[in-house]
C-alpha cells in the first residue's frame, strides 16, 4: 500500500523541481525528488508513494520509458508533466501508464489541484476513467 501522503517528483529542471516541491509541501506533502528517469525509479521504489510527478523530456530515460518502469513494481498515481499541448502525447502518456497530464507552464494551484485529486483517488482529473 502507498504512503499515505508521500508525492515523488521527477523532474531534471532545477527550478520547477524546487517550485513543484513548493506548493506541494505547505499542504502536507512528503516530497521525495529525483533529477532523471533511473534515480526516480529507485526513489518511487523506495518511497512507496501515493503520487509521482514525471516530467515527458529528459535525458537518458523519458517520461515514458519511466512511468512505464514504474508501472512494473507501483501503483502510484502518475501525474505526467510536459511542455508539449498535444492530444498524441497525452496518449502516449495515458498508454504508458499516467492517470493524468499537465502542460507546463501550469499554475501552481492547478498543480496542487491535479496532485490532491490524485491522492484522494477523484476522477476529477481528465485521464482518469
Amino acid at each position: 500500500m502507498p504512503n499515505p501522503n508521500v508525492v515523488v517528483v521527477i523532474e531534471d529542471d532545477v527550478d520547477i523541481r524546487s517550485l513543484i516541491t513548493a506548493v506541494l509541501e505547505p499542504v502536507g506533502f512528503v516530497v521525495h525528488t529525483a533529477v532523471d528517469g533511473l534515480s526516480g525509479i529507485e526513489t518511487v521504489r523506495r518511497s512507496n508513494p501515493l503520487v509521482t510527478t514525471l516530467d515527458v523530456s529528459m535525458p537518458g530515460l523519458d517520461g515514458f520509458e519511466t512511468a512505464r518502469r514504474i508501472r512494473e513494481f507501483s501503483d502510484t498515481r502518475i501525474l505526467m508533466v510536459s511542455a508539449r499541448v498535444d492530444a498524441t502525447e497525452e496518449r502516449l502518456a495515458r498508454e504508458a501508464g499516467a492517470d493524468d497530464y499537465l502542460t507546463k507552464p501550469f499554475r501552481p494551484r492547478e498543480l496542487r489541484a491535479r496532485v490532491q485529486a490524485l491522492a484522494a483517488g477523484s476522477s476529477d482529473s481528465p485521464l482518469i476513467d
